[in-house]
């Protein structure tokens, strides 16, 4: 059997999250069903990141178990032939069959967009947070670098987890133009953990909560306590980052 890993890009507006669901429609049944029909084989794709419902992706990595000898140049086009205009393949690798693309990741980054005009824009619509009034972005740029480290993230994330430890690696905030602009890169996050921080950022923005206070919502380690989370719409995973690149160590195209 061989391995192959992909670089994915989807619109994720019209789907329940990545992971397969039996009953709603996820961005990996849809390469699931490419794969089948290109090569008559049940294959399971496994995501470096589990990306939610409506969320969206520039740089998601996936791997998958082949009979097929296809070079990476085949998977790529044939593919992006079976697949909806909604998700894309961008680069195709013949990889070890001991890599796994989530346990060997060294960090994700993600970026949240808020589109800060008078006016909305339906061209943006599906991929940022329409918010008409003025932000402060330096406050808020100055606040996140609160989040660089290592950190217990649970005032970030409703969800019960075991564990809320994450290092943060980067968070900056800009502005470009009309459009506000969140990136943050972590080991990894916890659910709903980047909406949250980007829904207490935007209040630092709006004048309502203070620099300091966010210092604090870091600090109280209490589930739930920071947001509210802003929409899934704005939020897009950049990248999946490893030790050594993928196109360093495999063939591609």
């Amino acid at each position: 059997m061989n391995k192959v890993a992909l670089v994915v890009e989807y619109d994720g507006s019209r789907y329940h999250g990545f992971q397969y669901q039996t009953n709603a429609h996820t961005v990996q049944a849809e390469i699931e069903m490419a794969l089948k029909r290109l090569t008559d084989e049940d294959a399971r794709v496994q995501a470096a990141s589990r990306t939610d419902t409506g969320v969206h992706a520039r740089g998601q990595v996936v791997s998958f178990r082949s009979r097929a000898l296809f070079p990476p140049s085949v998977w790529l086009r044939a593919l992006n032939h079976y697949l909806p205009e909604a998700v894309s393949v961008r680069q195709a690798y013949l990889v070890g069959s001991n890599l796994d693309v989530r346990r060997q990741a060294t960090s994700r980054a993600y970026r949240y967009s808020i589109l800060n005009s008078r006016v909305p824009s339906p061209l943006r619509r599906r991929f940022s947070y329409f918010f008409p009034t003025p932000l402060d972005v330096e406050a808020m740029d100055l606040a996140c670098r609160e989040l660089v480290g290592e950190h217990d993230f649970s005032s970030f994330t409703p969800a019960q987890v075991g564990r809320a430890v994450r290092t943060v690696y980067r968070a900056a905030v800009e502005r470009k133009g009309e459009m506000v602009t969140f990136d943050i890169e972590a080991s990894s996050f916890l659910p709903h953990q980047v909406r949250h921080t980007a829904g207490s950022l935007l209040q630092v923005g709006k004048g309502r909560l203070e620099v300091n206070q966010f210092r604090d919502l870091v600090g109280a380690r209490t589930r739930g306590l920071a947001g509210p989370a802003l929409p899934p719409k704005g939020l897009c995973l950049m990248k999946v980052n490893y030790a050594v690149p993928l196109g360093d160590q495999y063939e591609n195209i």
